[in-house]
């Protein structure tokens, strides 16, 4: 598919996350400080709040569907009202639109325009689907013979995490305290994690509820769109806890989401298959055609008041298991799903060393520094470091882009008098 035109310039150029192709959907502080839903074209933001108080945009048989700032009311409506939705907004903002004039009355500027959380997350689940990930660290603690767990081949492993720790692009994360014992320690102590970390995932977005089992194919039309997701893991606590439960609080500090939700109308173009089976699947988990998305991804890694340094490279089509058979998977017990369900991809990692999603990887458990542009190591994240995720579906001469997913971490908070001795 080709360069939609529009007639706000700026989303003509190749160099934009946001072009007509695009028009994710994200949510910003008005004026008045009020939330409101928009949708991102070229450098500028559609308010759709403010459009739909206006008269110009209007949901049939539907009032004030973005009156409270988010797009959790919107996306209940189902596909057909969103389909509806996005051609009527690619209608507006076109190359040709005769009634641009006054839709620019409701255009604001991007830049200087503070992001908010786009939906409200009901449930959080963190998936552990990438191979190359899983492989990577069942080799550094089991050894190469036993680096997946026998069930890792047939089932989207998965934990159920914090909706309330999930926040936007933008907000700082502080270092967590912890218990943490080191191998060579009779008993924990409490502090500071030593080793805290990101992991490069996508976030799907549930859009639709769902009544007992769903396949694939339905899972995937369920799904209202993705974000960019950075699950902050501090490994060390998670190392003393994860025995016999898995992760708790080592993966509860934040998990930050891009502000823009890219919808699956928007990726339609870039979609590509899940790879090789070396063991079948259970027939509820097959595809009935490519599930993945083409959708090249970067980690930008910057020391408080120094440039950043780019230090993984890899890509979406590396997941082993896609969101729709996770959303399937999470349904086939009979657990009821709900609008606003964030499921986790689990770390994006590709076959190379610089296509790995984490430091645990890139520094191979700390054992092996990467170096900064600016000079310093780094094997997990020190205070002051700002880290940055990026991803775009690259098509003829445009991009589909998420924005910029980033957070800065803050040191730890002191330990109250009373949980010390």
């Amino acid at each position: 598919m080709p360069l939609q035109p529009s007639w706000v310039e700026s989303a003509n150029t190749p160099e934009t996350d946001f072009p007509l192709n695009n028009l994710p959907y994200g949510a910003f502080l008005s004026d008045a400080g009020e939330p409101h839903c928009g949708v991102a074209i070229g450098d500028m933001i559609l308010d759709v709040t403010s459009a739909e108080a206006s008269g110009i945009i209007q949901i049939e048989d539907e009032d004030e569907v973005f009156f409270f700032g988010d797009w959790t009311e919107f996306m209940a409506l189902g596909p057909a009202v969103w389909a509806a939705f996005r051609a009527e907004v690619t209608r507006l903002l076109a190359d040709g639109y005769e009634g641009a004039p006054e839709l620019v009355e409701h255009m604001v500027p991007q830049v200087g325009t503070r992001m908010v959380m786009p939906f409200a997350v009901s449930e959080y689940t963190d998936f552990y689907a990438g191979r190359h990930h899983a492989t990577n660290v069942g080799t550094m603690f089991r050894g190469a013979e036993n680096a997946l767990p026998p069930n890792w081949l047939s089932i989207p492993i998965g934990y159920n995490g914090r909706a309330s720790s999930v926040v936007v692009s933008g907000t700082p994360v502080r270092r967590p305290l912890g218990q943490l014992k080191a191998p060579d320690e009779d008993l924990p102590r409490f502090g500071p994690c030593a080793r805290f970390d990101l992991e490069l995932e996508m976030g799907a977005i549930v859009g639709q509820p769902s009544e007992g089992m769903v396949s694939v194919g339905q899972a995937d039309e369920m799904i209202f769109g993705y974000v960019l997701l950075n699950d902050w893991s501090a490994r060390d606590i998670q190392a003393w806890e994860y025995q016999p439960l898995g992760p708790f609080q080592a993966k509860a500090t934040a998990t930050t989401v891009s502000p823009w939700i890219v919808t699956r109308a928007a990726l339609e173009p870039f979609r590509c298959a899940t790879p090789k089976r070396e063991r079948p699947l259970l027939p509820y988990l097959r595809e009935p055609g490519p599930m993945l998305y083409d959708i090249a991804l970067e980690v930008g890694l910057a020391p408080e008041g120094k440039p950043e340094t780019v230090i993984a490279r890899t890509n979406y089509r590396e997941m082993y298991y896609s969101a729709a058979q996770q959303l399937a998977h999470h349904t086939s017990s009979g657990c009821p799903m709900r609008v606003g369900d964030l499921l986790g991809s689990g770390t994006i990692s590709g076959p190379e060393p610089h296509q790995r999603g984490s430091l645990l990887e890139l520094s191979w458990g700390g054992k092996e520094p990467i170096t900064l542009d600016s000079g310093e190591t780094r094997s997990f994240l020190e205070d002051g470091d700002t880290l940055t995720l990026r991803g775009a579906a690259l098509g003829d001469g445009y991009r589909v882009g998420f924005g910029a997913c980033t957070g800065q971490i803050l040191p730890a908070g002191a330990v109250p008098d009373w949980a010390q001795d």
